[in-house]
């Protein structure tokens, strides 16, 4: 146990953890730790507010007039810039809108129109299976297109991009893995063959700083329920660079994306501008509560949570490798912090069981098939001794073989 961190020495860390009042601003019940914030963000009272005052006020009193003079209509482009200043994205360049594989769909097809002498799209045999599924359904549309895979047509996403490549599909931090891709490096490949990407920033908005505009990125897509705690079912977001807009056309041609969408034009004609990429009447109750989820990032420093992301994660995998030993659990994340995302995934036999040991006891993460137990760490509202915690709990289950009573292994709808 030599160089391991005692609980003193934790929880001297949580004593100088810039980010430590930050807890405070999040709903979160007594004795539980949550480290399940990369699947849905905790709640906190400033999206409550903004519900209430969308519902009781705006709805309940001014009715339709709300869409007006409480800037309803408005919001979607709003909110993207707000989430464009996390993700590294010039203001009109992003819009909330939809569902993350309905905006991946929009993005594939419109960087299709824009290649439309080639015909492959290449993603990741690896990926969040919504990618996959979305770009399948894109294929099955376009004549002559073809899906190539990562570890199934070749063992890296690098090898499959040629002149023949139209657009790169790719996660930033992988899902289950947690492992963070080189988006500068990714996106100038792709491009020196002539290639568009677009970047599935699902695990990344709100885990860690992204510079789209600076890594001269095409597209991107992601949801706002993760770690930027919009509430469960949030609205996601799409981006595309400006050098795009005007020219990359999307398929949902809904009257939102319209230039001009009152006028009731019997013909078509998308905006100019990011609004183009809308489709139909947004949730006005979902973007009101990401509204106020988002309010809490204008006081966050990017730099200094990812720092303790990484912190945070590097604790957690030397307490679990040092106690641990001997239960079966294999790392599956990467063990450079900088190559990782704010989670970390152990492999065991026996996960399902073991994670739900875990949340009976106030530990909640969770498992991703065959074999992963996962935890995401949110550095707003996860601290130190939290990971002191979990690790102990965790040890305690492995070590007494709580996991093999057999209600653990009675597998729920949603894992």
């Amino acid at each position: 146990m030599t160089g391991i961190p005692d609980l003193a020495a934790v929880e001297a860390m949580d004593a100088a953890d810039s980010l430590r009042s930050m807890r405070d601003r999040f709903v979160l019940p007594e004795g539980l730790i949550y480290l399940d914030g990369n699947s849905l963000g905790a709640a906190s009272p400033a999206a409550y507010a903004e519900l209430e005052k969308a519902a009781r006020e705006e709805w309940g009193k001014d009715l339709i007039r709300s869409w007006n003079t409480a800037g309803w209509f408005d919001m979607p482009v709003e909110l993207g810039d707000r989430i464009g200043r996390l993700i590294g994205a010039a203001p009109g360049q992003t819009v909330v809108a939809d569902t993350t594989s309905i905006n991946i769909y929009k993005a594939l097809h419109a960087a299709m129109g824009l290649r439309p002498d080639r015909k492959v799209i290449v993603a990741e045999g690896g990926s969040f299976p919504t990618d996959l599924y979305m770009a399948e359904g894109v294929v099955s549309t376009r004549p002559g297109a073809v899906l190539r895979l990562e570890g199934v047509d070749a063992p890296t996403i690098e090898e499959l991009i040629d002149d023949h490549v139209a657009v790169v599909l790719v996660n930033h931090v992988n899902y289950k893995s947690g492992e963070l891709r080189d988006m500068a490096a990714l996106t100038k490949r792709a491009h020196e063959a002539g290639a568009l990407v677009v970047w599935d920033l699902c695990h990344t908005a709100g885990a860690l700083p992204v510079e789209l505009d600076r890594c001269d990125a095409d597209f991107a897509v992601g949801c706002t329920y993760k770690y930027l705690n919009g509430g469960p079912g949030a609205p996601a977001f799409i981006y595309v660079a400006a050098r795009h807009l005007g020219k990359a056309e999307q398929p949902l041609s809904g009257w939102w994306g319209h230039a001009r969408p009152f006028a009731f034009e019997q013909g078509y004609a998308g905006d100019a501008g990011i609004r183009r990429f809308q489709c139909g009447t947004q949730g006005v109750l979902s973007l009101r509560a990401l509204k106020g989820a988002l309010d809490i990032w204008d006081d966050v420093d990017m730099q200094a949570l990812r720092t303790k992301s990484i912190a945070l994660t590097d604790l957690f995998i030397q307490l679990v490798e040092a106690k641990c030993a001997g239960y079966g659990l294999k790392l599956e994340s990467p063990r450079d912090g900088a190559r990782r995302g704010s989670q970390v995934s152990f492999e065991h036999e026996n996960a399902y069981a073991v994670m739900q040991a875990l949340i009976e006891r106030g530990v909640i993460g969770d498992f991703r098939a065959p074999a992963t137990v996962r935890f995401g760490f949110t550095p707003l509202y996860i601290g130190y001794r939290d990971v002191w915690q979990a690790v102990e709990v965790l040890e305690d289950i492995l070590r007494t073989g709580t996991w093999k009573d057999a209600r653990f292994a009675v597998k729920s709808a949603v894992t």
